[in-house]
């Protein structure tokens, strides 16, 4: 499913209309990547939490030339946990 069909799975679902479930839907990835960008959490109970953690750097291996090294940098990363009602659903 694409962000088009969640829209319209949504405006079908609550009988808004597209374009005001289409502004929702950017209007809560907004409050997400805001909220990520501060390094705050985003829990939505029962479905999971939204967080950015540090990826630690590392050494690795440069593609073109496979016998040097580099550095990979330290990264900051989203990440997704689910929720225990979210994996009871899918597991069913």
């Amino acid at each position: 499913m694409n962000k088009a069909q969640l829209i319209d799975a949504l405006a079908a679902k609550t009988n808004f209309a597209k374009k005001d479930v289409e502004t929702l839907v950017e209007q809560f990835q907004d409050v997400i990547m805001e909220q990520l960008k501060k390094g705050e959490e985003v829990t939505l109970a029962g479905f999971g939490t939204f967080l950015a953690v540090d990826r630690q750097g590392r050494k690795g291996v440069n593609p073109r030339k496979p016998s040097e090294t580099i550095q990979i940098p330290t990264v900051r990363v989203p990440k997704f946990r689910p929720g225990k009602n979210l994996k009871e659903a899918v597991r069913k």
